[in-house]
């Protein structure tokens, strides 16, 4: 089966394993070039695999394996009650159990009733380990499927048909086109066939922090678990599942092999020692080992790899290791309990001894009986025996176990669902809820409700007629083209519906703006404008908060650039008027923009976006090239090492001295659960704080809504960089004084960033 493609699953694994240029020229060396990797694995890159072809997914899937690692089989009941019972107080009244029914048995005068008291511990110990055994078996149980529902809304931009489509990671294959962008995380091994200023934390993989640039031409190797920082782009898979590198380390560290058929040809043909990937000789560095132990081999754990999380028994077994507060505590008390029976045992027995010898040896003055005496000293011992055992509260760990197991029950109804009993007490100590707000407090279904558009402020559906001409014909081409093209409306699911947002929830809403306010289409203008044409995109991130995309024309070049409107605003020198001219703008207009438009729209909850645009002529493009330094190629290409030879490098350069398009105001509405929970919240004495990279007027009206920020009452709203300055001392370290002084009053955070 596997000859009827170019390239084994050994040679794509080989592939994988070499980075920078030396993949680069593995590729074309073994392959001859990208267009015939391509050709080997059966794909066209314009349309990808036909996704209507069950067959042939089935047959790619059968040769190179499935998208999918195995997760370790869980623990049995019975595993679980030897779990339970290695509990200190268990042991102790185990042992305790034991001696007393031993001598219940054997010395007890009445033998007929003496086995009860042993035997009764013993059935409060084994309720216990029962109780805990079933909670742990039944939510584990619980927790595996809602784990199995979660991987399957983990999804990932695919290229099937000639349509993109959002689809289950598991359900990706060998020759798949896939489409990265900005905060993705890569689910596949693969080799980039398009890119946009792509750079890559490979972290996970090789526990180095620099950030590594992608290009077609210099570093063209995508590996699975990795994080896209920067940038965007196309890659075909070329390695999934125990195939890819983290599939490969994973097998490493855990010994575990793949069933029959999961890896395809590989399991057939060679052994996973044969082919280590980047480490041959198992020399793991210590960072990798710590992420892939805690994360499953660098799978996305809880939010966007896909990959089935296999390293989750390993945060089980941490898990069930730590103990809570009330566990330690209780631990403690059944030691100094065993500490303080021992004690009065002893010092029972000591003092029935000596009144014994006092009262038998030194007053009646007798000698030694070795038919009575013995027995005496025996029954001292007894005496101290039980002494011991009454100590040791054995219904202690059943109360507290029962108590527990009804408090998961109860928080399982609320839809809270515990894994492990402790865990139920550590959430009763929380104090303080820090909560994203898009998609969390709101309902992260974006739409444009205003439009400020030279010079006036629209709220209705726009018509040629209402903007200048230049605007109606290049404010939809910047939203189009300047925005993620994963970003797309798709029809209603379901008659009467709202049409499906995918990608960005912003970029929609512009997306929708065009389509239903200015009557136009986004796809016959991102149709004319294929991102292979692109001479040069700066992808948006946390630190510059815009994007800008460089486009071909007629003339020479245009630049389009979006963002946080007080950072685009800044970079605007002139906009366009109502009579279709371009006017400068001065720093007064800058500041009554500012203050009329940005901050109206901010204190009604409205996330700004301020579009703008330049052109370039050929002219000036060669004036570019002229014009940069070795300082700014260095400044361009620090992070990956590698020269950026586009004359648009330089961003400082070339994203300023823009034309203002306008300003639009995207609302996100509250979700209608939001401020009734946040109330309960504050009931319960819990504080709830907002963290958002929205701008202080937006969060503030939002919070305002949501009920976390209450006026007149001394709460704090601050921006993250001045948080991050304030908590710092003269060093530059976090001082906790400093932080204790913040924190209190302290309730949204704004403009905040993950540094």
């Amino acid at each position: 089966m596997a000859s009827k493609f170019g390239a084994t699953t050994r040679q794509l694994r080989q592939l994988m394993e070499h980075r920078s240029k030396e993949g680069r020229s593995h590729i074309d060396s073994d392959f001859g070039g990208n267009g015939q990797l391509l050709a080997a694995l059966q794909v066209d890159p314009n349309t990808g695999l036909n996704g209507a072809d069950a067959q042939e997914i089935a047959r790619r899937k059968a040769v190179f394996g499935s998208n999918v690692i195995p997760a370790k089989p869980p623990k049995t009941y019975v595993e679980l009650m030897f779990e339970a019972a290695k509990d200190p107080t268990l042991l102790v009244l185990t042992v305790a159990a034991i001696v007393s029914l031993v001598l219940g048995v054997t010395v007890e005068e009445d033998k007929s009733i003496g086995w009860i008291e042993g035997f009764a511990i013993f059935v409060a110990v084994l309720v216990v380990i029962n109780v805990t055994a079933f909670n742990d078996y039944t939510k584990e149980k619980q927790f595996r499927g809602l784990q199995d529902q979660l991987e399957s809304d983990q999804k990932f931009s695919i290229l099937r048909s000639g349509e993109i489509s959002q689809l289950v990671t598991s359900e990706i294959v060998v020759g798949d086109i896939a489409l990265f962008k900005y905060g993705d995380k890569m689910p596949a091994d693969g080799v980039v066939i398009q890119c946009n200023d792509a750079m890559i934390d490979e972290s996970s993989l090789t526990g180095e922090a620099m950030l590594v640039r992608k290009s077609v031409e210099k570093d063209p190797m995508m590996l699975s678990g990795t994080q896209v920082m920067e940038g965007s782009g196309r890659m075909v898979v070329t390695a999934v599942g125990l195939n890819s590198q983290s599939g490969i380390i994973f097998q490493l560290l855990t010994g575990v092999k793949a069933p029959t058929g999961l890896a395809g040809e590989v399991d057939e043909t060679e052994d996973t020692t044969e082919s280590q990937g980047m480490y041959r000789n198992g020399d793991i560095p210590d960072e990798v080992k710590k992420r892939h132990q805690s994360t499953g081999a660098g799978e996305e754990g809880e939010d966007d790899s896909g990959k089935k999380e296999s390293g989750g028994d390993d945060d089980d077994d941490d898990e069930a290791s730590t103990r809570s507060v009330l566990q330690n505590k209780l631990t403690q008390l059944a030691v100094r309990i065993s500490y303080f029976g021992a004690i009065a045992a002893g010092i029972a027995v000591l003092v029935l001894l000596l009144r014994f010898a006092i009262e038998e040896f030194g007053v009646k003055g007798r000698s030694w009986d070795s038919s009575k005496d013995p027995s005496t000293i025996l029954h001292a011992f007894i005496t101290g025996i039980t002494v011991l055992v009454v100590a040791i509260p054995e219904g202690l760990p059943l109360a507290v176990t029962i108590s527990l197991a009804y408090s998961v029950k109860k928080m399982l109804k609320d839809n809270n669902l515990v894994r492990h009993l402790h865990a139920c007490e550590t959430m009763g100590n929380a104090t303080s809820i820090c909560s994203d707000k898009t998609g969390t407090l709101t309902t992260n279904r974006m739409t444009v409700v205003r439009a400020y558009l030279a010079g006036q402020m629209h709220f209705d559906a726009l018509s040629a007629s209402d903007v200048p001409q230049l605007i109606h014909d290049l404010l939809p081409e910047s939203i189009a083209v300047n925005s993620s093209y994963t970003s797309n409306i798709l029809p209603p699911e379901r008659e009467g519906g709202f049409p499906k947002q995918v990608g960005s929830t912003t970029e929609c809403a512009m997306l929708g703006y065009v389509n239903n306010s200015m009557g136009l289409s986004y796809q016959r203008i991102r149709e004319a404008h294929p991102v292979e044409s692109f001479a040069k995109v700066f992808t948006f991130n946390s630190d510059r908060k815009n994007m800008s995309t460089v486009i071909p024309t007629d003339f020479g070049y245009r630049l389009y650039c979006k963002g946080a409107s007080e950072i685009v605003l800044e970079k605007c020198s002139q906009a366009i008027a109502y009579d279709n001219s371009i006017t400068p703008l001065t720093s007064r207009d800058h500041d009554e923009i500012r203050t009329s438009v940005v901050e109206s729209m901010a204190s009604n909850g409205l996330r700004t976006i301020c579009l703008a645009y330049r052109d370039f002529t050929h002219e000036d493009v060669k004036g570019l090239q002229s014009l940069r330094s070795a300082a700014s190629l260095d400044e361009a290409t620090a992070a990956g090492g590698e020269e950026d030879d586009s004359p648009f490098a330089n961003e400082e350069m070339v994203v300023s001295k823009l034309t203002c398009l306008g300003i639009v105001g995207i609302e996100d509405p509250v979700r209608p659960e939001v401020p009734a929970a946040i109330k309960q919240c504050y009931a319960a004495g819990i504080t709830v704080r907002m963290v958002t990279g929205d701008n202080e007027k937006t969060a503030q009206a939002i919070a305002i809504k949501c009920g976390i920020l209450k006026v007149n009452e001394g709460h704090t709203v601050m921006t993250g960089k001045e948080f991050n300055r304030r908590i710092r001392n003269a060093s530059g370290q976090v001082d906790q004084a400093l932080l204790d002084k913040i924190w209190p009053n302290l309730r949204v955070l704004a403009r905040s960033s993950p540094s």
